[in-house]
């Protein structure tokens, strides 16, 4: 059995213990967060700690807390003996470099409370300081996702930034065109099946070979009669877009 203490108490904590306490071999034994009052989601009391003096002994300890935070909170621990890891996508691994077993539980989903995540389709990047402790995290990796990769803490920076375009971004311009169907009457429900095909297109085509619209056509009449129709902020994403459209297809702006 792999003991597991786990370092906070928000969405990717909360979905790393739920996931953890279903698979075979692993055993959280604690979850830390310095307000108890955040931690209703661990069945087990016994297993809630507020402070970091109750430490039990472990196999690993993931860190999984705001970013700024984990260097401040990492010079509190006294760990002698299991892995100390991140969970963090831009954090550098020797951020934790004060510990001897040292490394990176990355998942890369957006997680909510309350919204359930098939945990065994999550991709898990991991990072370590020796291979000993790659070995490890793999094995424990391997106990809830079907998706493990090595990266390294460059490669994991960039990807995080990819992570914030396709994730982040996207989900702003939804919000976006939710307001302005809001504003003219309209159910964003409408729009759902084209958000939906457009992902599920890009599961067979390249991003690049899936763009449509007026961009891509050059279509600069139907481009002026959208500017016409949107407020100052509107307008300036949409014309950045469209310009980053036509940039990126070589097209004459």
């Amino acid at each position: 059995m792999i003991k597991v203490v786990i370092l906070g108490a928000g969405n990717v904590a909360t979905h790393l213990y739920q996931s953890f306490s279903r698979a075979e071999q692993l055993d959280v034994i604690q979850v830390y967060n310095r307000n108890p009052d955040h931690l209703d989601f661990v069945e087990d009391p016994e297993k809630r700690i507020s402070d970091l003096k109750k430490l039990k002994p472990a196999d690993l300890y993931l860190i999984s807390i705001k970013d700024e935070a984990i260097e401040e909170l990492a010079p509190q621990l006294e760990i002698s003996g299991g892995i100390v890891a991140h969970t963090s996508g831009s954090q550098h691994m020797d951020t934790l470099s004060k510990f001897e077993n040292f490394g990176v539980f990355y998942p890369l989903q957006t997680f909510s409370k309350n919204k359930e995540v098939n945990f065994r389709e999550v991709p898990l990047c991991l990072e370590a300081n020796t291979q000993k402790n790659l070995k490890l995290l793999k094995k424990v990796a391997a106990k809830v996702s079907d998706k493990i990769f090595e990266v390294n803490s460059e490669q994991r920076r960039a990807l995080h930034v990819s992570a914030v375009f396709v994730n982040n971004f996207s989900n702003h311009l939804f919000a976006l065109a939710s307001d302005y169907c809001r504003d003219n009457d309209l159910p964003f429900e409408i729009l759902r099946p084209l958000i939906r095909e457009t992902v599920d297109k890009i599961e067979s085509l390249d991003p690049y070979t899936a763009q449509t619209g007026p961009a891509l056509r050059n279509d600069n009449k139907t481009i002026e009669a959208h500017l016409e129709l949107l407020d100052q902020d509107r307008k300036k994403i949409y014309t950045i877009l469209t310009e980053s459209i036509q940039k990126l297809h070589g097209k004459e702006l």
